[in-house]
């Protein structure tokens, strides 16, 4: 399993790419993606508005190419258009095409999120349902059903490569339940969409995604009064909990039709990249792939759920708390891909705007992540709108003030009595 150039932006997140070469940028270009990670560079993650021959210099000594954004900034002269003959594993430019109105945008956006809904929700049930049985059966002692869970799994990703915002909708407005299933479920549609972005074939896919479901399968066979223990855990219960990694490991080791990769990720996912991890301590790139991966779609998922021990945080807070984690319990590079899929504001998240109107991250802008696609609740007196509306932030907004309209910041879960499993868009 490698790492590959992630591929370019779907036809909904409104966004024209070339890829140049760093000797043709001038100011007044938006460079949309480097060829290394925006950590380090000072530049922000979202992109950078290229203001002068300082940032071109910055950059030229940084990168050998970069992705501009036509439709954000000035056009590249051809002549440094990097083809796919120079850079073989690198996605081919499209064409450029005129821009289209915000209203167009957001109704296209829309239209393709509702259209893809009933069967997102259609593969989430049957994951669900996959996982609870499969779980069951192993937790009264009998063996682990892989073949249950493929199907839910293809459908899934299916899902996923259909339009990614649908099944991370319908995950967070749906997630009721018992958090074993809940967190294996999250963790699976997280593990396909971060891998889709990463360009993985569909084997792997399949692989990572079934992986991820099974991470914490050993825990139907620990102390259930330890793992819901809301206080602290003595040495003993903390090794016990622990424990959960081998019991999995053992679990999927004795099941038939799991491949080499899934048994890897589910030994090694709570590893971290310091070495402070366990069970091994392994460190950096001795850590499998998919257990990196696995690592951060768990630690995302649970930070976001609310457990015993602790409360939900917000997407927003659970982002920010993985980038502070940047190469010292996770990957920098892998950690940046996964704040482009989820976005700063990932799907689901309650939101406060710039105005004091409240709303709901319906779909991420994948080059703009300051700027999602939300869904406007409350009025700036936060009382509900008679119609809910749709607001896409990565254009050019102005409030009543005329002032610029973004977002302010992220609000808990249940803000304002607003219950996100009413929010289903039907």
């Amino acid at each position: 399993m490698s790492l590959r150039t992630p591929n370019p932006p779907a036809a909904g997140d409104f966004a024209q790419e070339f890829r140049i070469s760093v000797a043709g940028l001038t100011p007044g270009m938006f460079v949309s993606r480097l060829d290394r990670a925006w950590l380090g560079t000072g530049f922000p993650l979202e992109g950078i508005l290229l203001s002068g021959p300082e940032d071109v210099a910055r950059l030229q000594r940084l990168c050998r190419h970069v992705h501009v954004d036509v439709l954000r900034g000035l056009s590249p002269d051809v002549r440094y258009v990097v083809l796919d003959s120079e850079m073989p594993d690198a996605p081919a430019p499209a064409a450029p095409q005129p821009p289209t109105s915000l209203g167009s945008r957001v109704r296209d956006l829309m239209a393709s999120l509702r259209g893809e809904l009933g069967r997102a929700e259609e593969a989430h049930q049957d994951l669900q349902s996959g996982i609870q049985d499969v779980m069951q059966d192993v937790r009264n002692g009998g063996r682990l059903d892989a073949a249950k869970l493929a199907t839910g799994v293809d459908t899934m990703i299916d899902s996923i490569t259909r339009n990614p915002s649908a099944m991370a909708w319908v995950m967070e407005m749906r997630r009721k339940g018992e958090y074993l299933y809940q967190h294996a479920l999250a963790c699976s549609v997280w593990a396909a969409t971060f891998g889709r972005h990463l360009g993985l074939e569909r084997p792997e896919l399949r692989d990572l995604s079934m992986a991820a479901l099974l991470c914490d399968v050993g825990k139907v066979r620990l102390n259930q009064r330890v793992l819901e223990k809301p206080g602290h855990l003595t040495d003993d219960e903390l090794q016990h909990v622990r424990s959960h990694v081998a019991e999995s490991e053992r679990i999927v080791s004795s099941t038939a039709g799991l491949s080499d990769m899934v048994r890897s990720a589910v030994a090694s996912h709570h590893e971290r990249h310091d070495g402070s991890g366990y069970p091994r301590r392994l460190v950096g790139t001795a850590i499998p792939m998919a257990a990196r991966i696995a690592g951060i779609v768990d630690s995302y998922d649970a930070m976001t759920s609310a457990r015993p021990y602790a409360p939900a945080r917000s997407p927003h807070q659970a982002v920010m708390e993985l980038y502070e984690a940047r190469d010292r319990l996770f990957q920098a590079e892998l950690v940046e891909q996964f704040i482009r899929v989820c976005g700063v504001y990932p799907t689901g998240s309650l939101v406060e705007l710039t105005d004091g109107s409240v709303g709901v991250v319906t779909a991420v802008n994948s080059l703009r992540r300051l700027r999602p696609c939300v869904l406007l609740l409350l009025d700036v007196d936060k009382q509900p709108l008679a119609e809910f509306r749709n607001l896409d932030l990565s254009a050019t907004l102005v409030d009543a003030r005329g002032e610029p309209l973004g977002i302010h910041g992220s609000l808990p879960h249940g803000a304002y009595g607003i219950d996100r499993s009413m929010l289903f868009l039907d």
